[in-house]
């Protein structure tokens, strides 16, 4: 189901995204080969059509829970989006705000230890914004992982942990915000969630208001607010779970995790997303207007203080 969600200060995407997982995985090889092979460039467009379905038919869904998320409304701002997959989570990046707009993940269990968190960040070679590690440096704001470290070092390996260290990946977070309550949650989905639900997906991502601020040194747009998705995929014994959190920037450390509870209606109201567009409508529905912290059993460890 696609929503249409009114709100005049924003317009609807028409643009198509461009894929850097395609750039990365196929476009790229594929023209290393044709230099030494040029007698086969009659083959381009068929391998290019042959690579781009898989993308869309194959790669992504795999990547994400019941769709693919659907940007239908975004800030003017935003400028051209386009989806890049790493190495165990897979993103929207906006290359006017340099933020991405979702990251989506599953969590399942812990096969890795993780290694030494690296120095600086990287910059991503298919973004246009060309985001560093020195534009936020002095900013006043954290370089806040979306697709947390520690989550994806743990389920997916080492190369995994440093493609959460890439700029595309990154969005300013207040440091009490980044370093406390959202820490706090992230070691609960990391831990408690995963130790007693099992598999589960994660939708995250910037908020902005209409106007966003921007950081000092470049053009990075600072979000509002911050939300969260955990979802449960159905089973033969339940339908589907989710949990729906949104943080404001200004969250106080030692907050009740209760209180960021929302719904994903909210989320997608505030952000111009559509999640989960492929589940039945009445269920959809349901689900997205539902707030069930007591299936999660969150209010047991809403309190547990942060780590830092």
């Amino acid at each position: 189901m696609v929503r249409k969600i009114k709100k005049p200060t924003r317009t609807r995407a028409s643009r198509t995204p461009v894929s850097g997982g395609l750039i990365r995985f196929f476009i790229q090889p594929l023209l290393q080969w044709l230099i030494r092979r040029p007698q086969w460039l009659l083959l381009v467009p068929l391998l290019m059509g042959l690579g781009y379905a898989y993308e869309w038919q194959i790669a992504r869904p795999q990547m994400a829970y019941m769709g693919v998320p659907k940007v239908e409304m975004n800030l003017p701002q935003a400028g051209v989006s386009h989806i890049l997959r790493y190495d165990g989570f897979m993103l929207e990046y906006a290359e006017g705000l340099k933020n991405p707009l979702w990251v989506t993940y599953k969590v399942g269990p812990k096969r890795y230890s993780p290694g030494q968190r690296p120095s600086r960040f990287e910059s991503e070679w298919f973004s246009l914004s060309r985001v560093s590690h020195d534009d936020y440096t002095g900013s006043g704001y954290d370089r806040g992982h979306m697709a947390p470290n520690y989550v994806i070092a743990s389920r997916y390996g080492r190369q995994a942990q440093l493609d959460t260290f890439i700029m595309t990946n990154i969005t300013p977070q207040m440091p009490q915000l980044n370093q406390k309550s959202w820490q706090r949650l992230e070691e609960l989905v990391a831990n408690d969630f995963s130790d007693k639900f099992g598999d589960f997906w994660v939708v995250t991502g910037p908020i902005f208001g209409d106007e966003p601020k921007h950081l000092k040194n470049a053009s990075v747009a600072i979000p509002d607010a911050f939300y969260k998705i955990l979802i449960r995929p159905s089973s033969e014994d339940q339908p589907a779970n989710a949990l729906a959190f949104i943080f404001p920037q200004t969250a106080k450390p030692n907050a009740n995790l209760m209180s960021f509870v929302t719904t994903i209606d909210e989320i997608e109201a505030r952000t111009g997303i559509d999640f989960f567009h492929q589940f039945d409508d009445a269920f959809e529905n349901l689900l997205e207007a539902s707030q069930t912290p007591e299936a999660w059993n969150l209010k047991a460890v809403a309190n547990r203080p942060s780590r830092y």
